[in-house]
């Protein structure tokens, strides 16, 4: 077996100063503008130092394409500072930002970047053209939902009716946030005593890969079967940035959708996103959206105390009014009852006198005719009995005169019908040739009346004859 060759190696830190050497010679002055993503940032206040890295993302697949470990101190420290000032963005994670950096190296410490500048405009652009290429992407994606007129933006949460009173509010915000502590300060403690019901959905509200959580949010609030009046996002001031979690797309359009009034208080006056361009009602501040819900339903108070002061004056009127009227009426049926009573009784005076006198002479003419029919009445009836006593002699001799002469006639009368009668006897009319028939008891004067196959019997005058039809 053959002895195994000895080999000389040099210790790593060697190496590490032979690899600093070569980098110092390539780089040592050199500095480079790049543009990359902040990732694992830490800050260490007591001595001024940030530790970072810059990444590169391949945009689409979301791959890390390249990553160095950066370092910021003194001098460096003093530009992110000037930038975090400029932006009002923290110097944090998930910024893309465009940098000047120095290559170092060490043997302890590796490969690193030394931040020596930072360009506060390229950030301010990148939220700004990422913002307008946002809503770009929700007007044309959604033109049943968003459209622009003019430079407002009408979405189908606007155009919502929001109630004249809002009760019972539904609240997305952080779960520690100064302003969702304001915004139930305020309201709870309004000076007219209105009460409302809250339901807080908590959710974080800074950073823009929590928009996912805060979309849920909003859908979980949909889906609660409550019947909110108006649903409430909150979130105090911040940077820009602070507030990239509003301008994200899923959020907003969930905004411009949602079917009940959605009212913002999420940042200070320089503070605009896309969500309070998208939402029914945009305040500036949590505490201004608490003070705009409590003017809003003393708005409404104040109209129903101005309309309750309209009727009591108008009421009043037309008390006043009526009660005028009434008086006159009243005194006006006073005067023409007096007039008319008066102007009866003068009339009732006047018929009086008439109908006295009336009554006296009709009186006096009625006396006179009674007198005339009582004489009339106590000299007719004699006059009228000697007629008629005239007139019944008259008739008696008459009836004693004709009496003799009707009886003579009326014998004549007699004989004939005794005649007539003798001759129309049955035994006259069968001695003269003629026959009875007669069927069960009674006598057949016609031939369809004689029945068939019956006995029947022919009376002649010197006996009877039975025969069968």
């Amino acid at each position: 077996m053959e002895p195994t060759t000895s080999i000389k190696g040099i210790r790593l830190s060697e190496l590490g100063n032979k690899i600093k050497e070569v980098l110092d010679n390539a780089f040592q002055h050199l500095s480079f503008w790049v543009i990359a993503d902040i990732s694992n940032h830490t800050f260490r206040p007591d001595k001024n130092y940030h530790f970072f890295q810059l990444v590169e993302k391949d945009e689409n697949s979301n791959v890390i394409l390249a990553r160095v470990e950066g370092k910021a101190w003194g001098y460096g420290s003093g530009k992110i500072r000037e930038f975090e000032d400029i932006t009002g963005q923290k110097f944090s994670n998930g910024l893309q930002v465009l940098v000047n950096i120095k290559v170092v190296y060490s043997s302890a410490y590796g490969l690193q970047v030394e931040l020596q500048g930072i360009d506060p405009n390229f950030t301010l652009g990148n939220i700004e053209k990422q913002r307008k290429e946002t809503l770009r992407l929700l007007l044309t994606n959604n033109p049943d939902v968003i459209q622009l007129v003019g430079e407002d933006y009408i979405t189908r949460n606007k155009g919502l009716k929001m109630k004249a009173v809002l009760q019972n509010i539904a609240v997305i915000s952080s779960k520690d946030s100064a302003g969702l502590t304001d915004f139930l300060h305020t309201l709870r403690n309004n000076a007219f005593g209105y009460q409302f019901g809250i339901d807080i959905y908590h959710t974080h509200v800074q950073g823009d890969e929590r928009a996912n959580e805060m979309k849920t949010k909003i859908v979980e609030v949909f889906t609660s079967g409550v019947l909110y009046d108006a649903l409430v996002i909150l979130r105090g001031g911040g940077s820009d940035t602070d507030f990239l979690i509003f301008d994200n797309y899923q959020v907003a359009l969930a905004i411009a959708r949602f079917p009940i009034p959605v009212i913002c208080g999420i940042g200070h006056q320089k503070n605009i996103t896309i969500v309070d361009l998208m939402a029914h009602t945009s305040t500036k501040t949590p505490t201004k959206a608490a003070e705009f819900i409590i003017a809003r339903n003393r708005s409404f108070e104040d109209q129903l105390v101005n309309l309750k002061n309209n009727i009591v004056i108008k009421t009043q009127q037309m008390m006043s009014l009526k009660n005028q009227q009434l008086n006159q009426t009243y005194k006006g049926i006073t005067e023409g009852s007096s007039r008319f009573l008066a102007a009866q009784k003068e009339m009732m005076v006047e018929y009086f006198q008439i109908i006295t006198v009336k009554t006296k002479h009709l009186m006096f003419e009625r006396k006179t005719l009674l007198q005339d029919m009582f004489r009339k009445v106590t000299t007719r009836p004699i006059v009228i009995s000697a007629q008629q006593k005239a007139l019944l002699e008259n008739q008696r001799n008459k009836i004693l005169e004709s009496s003799p002469i009707f009886l003579k006639h009326a014998r004549g009368y007699l004989g004939h019908f005794v005649k007539v009668i003798e001759l129309a006897r049955p035994e006259k009319i069968l001695n003269m040739g003629f026959a009875l028939i007669r069927q069960d008891g009674k006598y057949i004067t016609q031939k369809a009346k004689l029945k068939t196959g019956k006995e029947f019997e022919v009376i002649m005058n010197d006996g009877t004859i039975k025969a069968k039809s």
